[in-house]
């Protein structure tokens, strides 16, 4: 009876007026009020769950992360991975309006990805039906950035169904960019090579020359640094470098940030000049401001940290520039020669003195860990208030950390990447100077075309400045601010990526 009562009460069935008076009867009720428990419970939920709940969120699922794009879609981008470098490459496209549609087996991931904004889909990477899914006869290009065995296998599966698509892959290992060309690559990027190369060409030292960052047809873009040379503590107006040599001051670095200057510039003792010029401009003004104490300074050794590909690939570069140097590596066993090593942790104040701490014009940090870039950042900048700290980021969002640290000078694996990346898909050449720093191109926009560039006030809106002018062919250095810029020319700009961006909006370009 009380088991009666309990499940009568506790299912909200109630008694009723016609109910079991025998205990058999009651019994009876019983039976009928726990299989009802269990159905109402148990199997309804599952059946709707089941047939109609999970049929609904898998539809929903498949629309935010479809396993197959639709037939209409053309000229889109397929990536294989998603990376730092990937990650970057996609807000380019966003900018540019790419269509673009990453691959990932994880449905989960793909679904964040999506909430995030991503265009994602569904699929193996080394499955030819997902590339036939992702309309690979439509698509634009494919872009190839895990590591090379798997770049390898992408690009053999692509070339099956695709013979002629542009593949993009990159190359961690020296050695397999022939194994990556022959599976299909159309280009293989090797990116540590790029990143050393990089930070060895901003690097105080050599022949103290000015030091070519990079070229745009004949447009030659270089650093130098103004420390000990008579042009510290002067306006940019009085410098005369532009009547004098031909080349002018597109920008300057202090302490790692990048100012557009301007004629009341001043020129501090720290202060590192970018140039832009002829090959000819820059070596007249080499003859001159080339033979300061700077040199006395930097004929000792700069300091690597870090003797991995890109430590390795930056002691090359210096070797071609004959600079002294010395690679504090921890594990002496990926050293084949030992000259010019210091094997120890850098954050060991004996083996920075063994590296000439106290006398080393810069230190690079190349480790592939940005914490521990951040921390030995901390440590060499309060030895050595006034050395020259070059430092590699993985993140982008530890760019500015390395910077706070005092880093002078901060390359982001992932910005070069993406920009690496993003100038041959689009057939561009947006060359990256340093994180934060291109130099580019554009047709004169008809908003421009006639007018004088001293009144085009494209400085002023963009952040921007143009640093030469080619037309006809021709590339015009340094062009006069009062001569009205031709209607089918093209400018060469150097500005952040932002200032990039407000260009392109700005102009509708």
């Amino acid at each position: 009876t009380g088991v009666y009562w309990t499940l009568t009460v506790m299912t909200t069935l109630g008694f009723g007026d016609i109910t079991f008076q025998t205990d058999i009867g009651r019994l009876f009720s019983i039976m009928v009020l726990l299989s009802g428990v269990v159905f109402l419970l148990t199997l309804l939920p599952f059946t709707f769950i089941k047939f109609f709940y999970a049929p609904w969120i898998e539809a929903e699922s498949k629309k935010r992360a479809p396993r197959e794009l639709s037939p209409e879609i053309r000229d889109h981008i397929i990536i294989t991975s998603y990376n730092p470098v990937t990650k970057s490459l996609i807000e380019k496209l966003n900018t540019h309006g790419n269509n673009y549609v990453v691959i990932l087996n994880d449905i989960k991931r793909a679904l964040e990805l999506h909430d995030e904004g991503i265009e994602a889909a569904i699929g193996d990477i080394d499955d030819p039906e997902t590339y036939r899914k992702m309309r690979i006869d439509k698509a634009s290009s494919v872009i190839a950035t895990s590591t090379d065995e798997i770049n390898t296998n992408i690009a053999f599966t692509v070339r099956e169904l695709n013979e002629q698509i542009p593949i993009i892959t990159t190359a961690d290992s020296p050695h397999s960019e022939d194994i990556l060309q022959m599976a299909g690559s159309t280009k293989v990027l090797k990116l540590y090579d790029m990143l050393g190369r990089s930070l060895a060409n901003w690097t105080v030292g050599g022949d103290c020359s000015s030091t070519i960052i990079s070229r745009f047809d004949n447009l030659i873009i270089a650093q130098f640094p103004a420390f000990g040379t008579p042009l510290v503590g002067k306006l940019l107006e009085e410098t005369g470098l532009r009547e004098d040599f031909g080349i002018s001051v597109v920008g300057i670095w202090e302490r790692g940030q990048f100012k557009t200057p301007n004629p009341l510039s001043k020129i501090e003792n720290n202060s590192v000049l970018v140039l832009a010029g002829s090959e000819e401009n820059l070596k007249a003004y080499d003859v001159v401001y080339s033979f300061y104490h700077v040199c006395r300074v930097t004929v000792n050794p700069v300091i690597i940290i870090g003797g991995g590909r890109v430590g390795r690939t930056i002691a090359d570069r210096f070797r071609e520039r004959n600079m002294n140097y010395l690679i504090v590596e921890k594990n002496p066993r990926i050293v084949q020669e030992k000259e010019q090593y210091v094997f120890g942790d850098a954050a060991d104040i004996s083996i920075l003195q063994k590296a000439w701490i106290d006398n080393a014009p810069a230190a690079l940090l190349t480790t592939h860990n940005d914490d521990m870039n951040i921390y030995l950042t901390k440590y060499l900048r309060s030895l050595r208030p006034d050395i020259q700290i070059l430092s590699r980021a993985n993140l982008e969002r530890n760019v500015s950390t390395l910077h706070r640290a005092g880093a002078d000078f901060v390359m982001s694996y992932s910005s070069l990447g993406s920009n690496a990346i993003f100038n041959f898909i689009k057939n561009e050449e947006t060359l990256m100077l340093a994180e934060g720093l291109n130099i580019f191109r554009v047709k004169t926009p008809q908003a421009l075309a006639g007018k004088k560039l001293a009144k085009s006030k494209i400085r002023e809106t963009t952040g921007c400045s143009v640093v030469a002018v080619k037309v006809d062919g021709v590339m015009k250095f340094n062009p006069d601010p009062w001569i009205p810029i031709q209607e089918n020319s093209e400018l060469i700009l150097i500005g952040s990526y932002a200032g990039e961006k407000q260009m392109l909006e700005s102009y509708k370009l």
